[in-house]
């Protein structure tokens, strides 16, 4: 029988190399995240979004969302589609939208903040988005329709959750 199940562990080691695999690094995710929330957050440490990504990494619907996104986008560069399909992924033509489904879904895990941030991201394309976005476009071999979007939320989603984490420290602190 085909292993189905995945510990949090194996599913963070799992997406961890199909990212680098597609040239993405936890630290390029986690600079997005830091960039972001150091707006509102001086006091922000890289080590705290680095752990963010990590963490969301290991969430099984991530899991799935990244597997499945990047299995399409190399599918596409495969030219393994059919019909219109497979020429409005690989020109990530900006009416299609299902891929920034994929990336709201991620950030939909940390609310409204979490989709907010996730739409100054794909707006503004910071850091590793931008070249994924850009490889994408450029027709070269490569596709990103997805990854980029997914990238996005992750780093969308890491921001949110320090934001969240850095929050309950400060109440905590204020208690007295």
């Amino acid at each position: 029988m085909n292993k189905v199940y995945y510990s949090r562990e194996e599913m963070q080691r799992i997406n961890t190399e199909k990212l680098l695999e597609r040239g993405v690094t936890i630290d390029e995710i986690a600079k997005i995240a830091y960039n972001q929330q150091y707006r509102y957050n001086k006091d922000i440490k890289m080590e705290d979004c680095i752990e963010s990504v990590e963490k969301i990494l290991s969430l099984r619907d991530i899991f799935h969302l990244l597997q499945l996104g990047a299995e399409i986008d190399r599918l596409v560069e495969e030219k393994a589609f059919k019909g219109p399909i497979q020429d409005i992924m690989a020109s990530d033509l900006g009416v299609f939208g299902v891929d920034e489904i994929f990336g709201l879904d991620i950030a939909r895990l940390y609310g409204a903040i979490g989709q907010t941030n996730f739409g100054d991201i794909d707006v503004n394309k910071p850091g590793i988005v931008a070249k994924l976005n850009e490889q994408g476009k450029s027709g070269s071999m490569h596709c990103h329709t997805f990854l980029d979007d997914i990238v996005g939320a992750i780093a969308a989603a890491a921001s949110t959750r320090v934001a969240q984490i850095w929050s309950e420290d400060e109440a905590n602190r204020n208690k007295k």
